[in-house]
């Protein structure tokens, strides 16, 4: 059990960490400040301090926590379709799970957020992409091999199968916030149907039926 001291640092951390990541997704890492997260999460400057050197072992440490949140993601691809009887069924639930997941506002910010920095953090933004969507590939990919071997999809290279198949879903919506903003967010009618081209699409040339 935590002692009340240690208890309390622990909750001053996790302000920190969640007033960071508010203050970096709304101002860019480049327009924030020590000072600006500091009074987001109602503590002192030295407070911060003690727990994270600078600014930028903050970034650091938000982009890399929040890799970890494709577990989920990853956890449904690897159960989906293992025992298909419908695999276009199975792959058009897939694909609206993928799709809505990463066509979160809070999601999508933070891929700009990472985007925007990926030349002045290159280990860390890397760390991301692998441990995040890479690993979401790289999970996807052994389904579509495992779909292979039942001879349910032909294939050469599974791994490029799944950056097709998640490159059919995302083009689209992830272009159009990325280049327009917020405002050009697709609806979810509109995702639904990016979803069901997509798996249509994808069956069409890997597919065996």
């Amino acid at each position: 059990m935590e002692s009340g001291e240690e208890g309390r640092s622990a909750r001053k951390r996790r302000a920190i960490l969640e007033a960071a990541t508010t203050v970096f997704l709304d101002t860019g890492y480049q327009g924030s400040s020590v000072d600006q997260i500091a009074a987001q999460a109602a503590v002192s400057k030295q407070t911060v301090y003690k727990h994270f050197a600078d600014k930028q072992q903050l970034f650091t440490r938000i982009i890399l926590d929040t890799a970890d949140q494709v577990d989920g993601l990853v956890d449904t691809v690897s159960r989906t379709h293992a025992d298909t009887n419908d695999l276009a069924a199975d792959l058009g639930e897939l694909a609206n799970q993928f799709v809505a997941t990463l066509m979160q506002p809070r999601v999508l910010r933070l891929r700009r957020l990472v985007i925007a920095n990926a030349d002045r953090f290159p280990e860390t933004t890397r760390k991301w992409y692998e441990q995040g969507f890479e690993r979401v590939l790289g999970t996807l990919s052994s389904r579509f091999e495992h779909l292979a071997d039942r001879g349910l999809l032909r294939l050469d290279d599974p791994l490029l199968a799944a950056h097709h198949f998640v490159g059919l879903l995302l083009w689209i919506p992830v272009n159009q916030v990325m280049f327009c903003g917020d405002d050009a967010r697709s609806t979810d009618a509109d995702l639904a149907r990016y979803a069901d081209a997509a798996v249509r699409t994808f069956l069409a040339a890997y597919g065996t039926s």
